[in-house]
């Protein structure tokens, strides 16, 4: 019997984000000899080669935003409206990120006017029967990915603690289908995302109508059954109900241009890492070396 692969995938923003703002608070931003920082991106590695030396992936994927507009905006103008532009220490640092990630040979994913959740998303549905599949990332929004054989591992502390949700446990703490997720968050909204969903309904009172009836439409079929508050709030908000439940869901649709066997974890030689060392990451080398034992 041949053992099941394992991927990783890996949601570079959210690590590159963490990463960035964790070290950005006490106004570390380790720059280069020209000056460029390089906090975030050396934070989003060392997290990586940790996470790596921990779950012991056989194959390895990193999922990127490419830009801010996607296609989500398309659909409806205040859509991450409210977030703040990146700080001015972070913009060098997308690229520099992506760079070194491809440097040390891990495969990079990006699609104009997708987010990485899309990508992740694709991903999974695409190559779940061949592999167990872990997902690195911070986003509540991935629960609604959870498969049997799909984990999500949530960043808790550092580069070594996760709060990691299987399927069965999401079953058992929500009382739906992943799947449903999306339609939990249509009813409630998500202020870091911008789309409202239906004002004056919070997080228990979503999943409950889920748990309920199932999904949006039986709810919408059955609202002589609700409360006369609850069912006018509703009423009065399809419209935006429905639109919310499509930002909420994330595609599992997406051409992923890559085999299987693109993926597998590079082996590391002791250069690779004296070369990013001499470009200015020591950071990384020392966390390679640590982990790895190489010379």
């Amino acid at each position: 019997m041949t053992t099941k692969s394992k991927l990783l995938i890996v949601d570079g923003m959210a690590l590159l984000f963490r990463s960035f703002f964790a070290s950005a608070a006490m106004g570390h931003y380790i720059r280069l000899a020209d000056g460029t920082p390089t906090n975030g991106a050396q934070g989003f590695v060392r997290h990586v080669l940790t996470a790596q030396s921990i779950m012991r992936p056989t194959h390895l994927a990193v999922c990127w935003d490419m830009g801010a507009h996607t296609f989500r905006n398309e659909l409806f103008d205040g859509y991450k409206a409210n977030r703040p532009a990146p700080p001015e220490e972070m913009l060098p640092q997308f690229d520099m990120a992506k760079n070194l990630s491809q440097q040390i040979g891990w495969k990079n994913f990006g699609v104009k006017g997708m987010e990485a959740d899309d990508l992740i998303g694709s991903m999974i549905t695409k190559w779940q029967d061949e592999a167990d599949i872990t997902v690195i990332s911070g986003d509540k929004d991935l629960l609604q990915l959870l498969r049997p054989s799909t984990e999500i591992a949530f960043t808790k502390k550092g580069y070594t603690e996760y709060d990691i949700y299987t399927d069965a446990r999401f079953k058992k703490e929500y009382g739906i289908e992943p799947i449903q997720f999306a339609q939990v968050k249509a009813f409630m909204g998500d202020t870091s995302d911008g789309y409202p969903g239906v004002k004056g309904i919070g997080p228990k009172q979503a999943l409950t109508l889920i748990q309920t009836y199932g999904s949006i439409e039986n709810v919408l079929t059955s609202l002589d059954e609700l409360k006369p508050g609850q069912r006018a709030k509703i009423q009065e908000n399809v419209d935006m109900l429905k639109l919310s439940h499509e930002l909420a869901t994330i595609q599992t649709n997406i051409a992923i241009d890559a085999e299987f066997s693109h993926l597998i974890v590079p082996s590391y030689e002791p250069q690779l890492f004296k070369e990013i060392e001499e470009r200015g990451f020591t950071l990384i080398a020392k966390q390679a070396r640590s982990l790895y034992t190489l010379i």
